[in-house]
């Protein structure tokens, strides 16, 4: 069974994903979010990925709050609208750390979470985790996991394990939008 090192921007958009994808992958979570506007916020939503995947017996990789690496990288992308090119530079970021991080660990492959979401183009993540996925060797899964109610899904496993849902991605560009 290939290792598949899974990027999760939280504990409820994994719960379906991982789901979906636990019988053909042996699953490692990586949670690395710098987009996350506080570190409270950080904190609160890795606690609810660690309690997740402890249940259902996933270990999770995180190497620690650092908005500065995303601030640094959409410097002067603050006013983009949600969906738009700050989006685009958020989910290069953190696929490129993902990809690194499964090449040091040695992993066979990596992916993400991000596409469960009906707020994130999943034509756009999958082009960016191909391009990065060429660029580092390492193959990148491919998954627009809304599909066939992939997102009501996650809600309801959110119900389920009683998981924190936010209502907004991290981001403190796209919260003060709101």
């Amino acid at each position: 069974m290939k290792k598949l090192l899974l990027h999760s921007c939280c504990g409820p958009c994994s719960t379906q994903v991982i789901d979906y994808l636990k019988n053909d992958y042996e699953i490692t979570v990586y949670y690395y979010n710098p987009n996350i506007d506080t570190e409270e916020e950080y904190l609160h939503r890795l606690s609810e990925q660690k309690r997740f995947c402890q249940i259902v017996g996933i270990p999770v990789l995180e190497d620690g709050y650092n908005s500065e690496d995303f601030l640094t990288a959409v410097k002067g992308l603050e006013n983009e609208k949600e969906g738009g090119a700050r989006c685009a530079v958020c989910f290069k970021l953190r696929l490129l750390k993902t990809a690194k991080k499964a090449k040091e660990n040695g992993f066979d492959i990596f992916g993400t979470t991000l596409t469960v979401s009906p707020h994130k183009n999943a034509q756009i993540i999958n082009a960016i985790g191909k391009s990065i996925s060429f660029d580092e060797e390492i193959d990148f899964l491919e998954g627009n996991y809304k599909k066939q109610d992939g997102y009501k899904k996650s809600i309801e496993f959110s119900k389920k394990y009683n998981l924190y849902r936010q209502n907004y991605c991290g981001c403190k560009f796209a919260k003060d939008k709101k």
